[in-house]
């Protein structure tokens, strides 16, 4: 199964990013690729929510619903799809004090397979999916650093 990491350092204290990217149903508001979160449960550490993703690209949509586990102790989340159009999909997010700034780090394992056609388009897949986290990161920076 493929995988890809982004990190970034944010120019903003650990607590304020970490609230930022727990706040997903903002990310819309800031991020190009992103078209909808709904959140669909919410306890202190476990949220259910509903994605809508823009492949501009593939003139497309991708849909999923995904399980996070948020630890407020340690700053991280692991999430797992639960249905939707990825044949898999999950990762983290890790969040760390550096020097008064917070770095992040998204790490992302997926698989998305398309019959046929597949083969032809899995390295533009993971260009683009690479792309996407790494697109994540800057928009939570640069909300962050405003």
């Amino acid at each position: 199964m493929p995988t890809v990491e982004s990190r970034v350092t944010v120019a903003a204290p650990l607590d304020e990013v970490y609230a930022l990217a727990r706040d997903i149903e903002r990310f819309p508001e800031f991020m190009a690729d992103v078209e909808d979160v709904k959140v669909l449960e919410r306890t202190a550490d476990r949220q259910v929510s509903r994605w809508v993703g823009v492949v501009k690209e593939f003139k497309r949509t991708i849909e999923w619903t995904e399980e996070d586990f948020w630890n407020d102790a340690d700053h991280t989340c692991r999430f797992e799809q639960t249905e939707g159009d990825y044949t898999r999909y999950g990762g983290t997010w890790e969040f760390g004090e550096l020097e008064g700034d917070t770095e992040v780090v998204l790490t992302v394992n997926y698989e998305y397979d398309i019959p046929l056609i597949g083969n032809l388009i899995k390295g533009l897949l993971l260009k683009k999916m690479q792309q996407n986290c790494d697109s994540m990161l800057a928009a939570i920076k640069a909300k962050a650093e405003q």
